[in-house]
């Protein structure tokens, strides 16, 4: 009886220590993934004449003219990030950046394999982002404590 009940604590003891590494998964996930599309932002915003025409030459975003395009890509590329990783937004920014990660691999007709390869990573990424939601080190989880609500 006692070998079972010490195997159930020290079973219980490890469960709880690996539930805690979550939140230190999250946050790196996070970072990784903000730092990826960020950087991009960075470099479009850097040149913003050279990103026009780029997406008036290169990238085919459907359903949007190349400026529109070149705007919206760079707000989303500067902005999710940052609402990421201080984790406002909740499970919509994720989503959001998983959509964006999407668009701009399709957008690219010649994206490598390696480069294609780096966008299926980043939207596991995401999609992992999106089911675990803002967590308790979050801007969104401090605001529901204010208000004494949560979705």
């Amino acid at each position: 009886m006692q070998l079972k009940e010490t195997s159930f604590r020290f079973y219980c003891a490890v469960e709880q220590y690996l539930t805690n590494t979550k939140y230190i998964a999250d946050i790196a996930l996070k970072l990784w993934v903000a730092n990826v599309f960020f950087k991009a932002g960075l470099t479009k915003i850097e040149s913003f004449d050279t990103t026009i025409m780029l997406f008036e030459s290169e990238y085919n975003v459907p359903l949007l003219s190349p400026i529109v395009a070149a705007y919206i890509g760079t707000f989303a590329e500067i902005i999710f990030p940052i609402m990421l990783v201080i984790g406002l937004g909740g499970r919509l920014i994720p989503f959001a950046l998983f959509i964006f990660n999407i668009v701009a691999a399709i957008s690219y007709p010649d994206l490598s394999n390696a480069g294609m390869q780096d966008h299926y990573i980043w939207g596991i990424m995401l999609l992992a982002l999106m089911a675990n939601g803002s967590g308790k080190l979050s801007l969104d989880n401090i605001i529901a404590k204010k208000i004494n609500r949560h979705c």
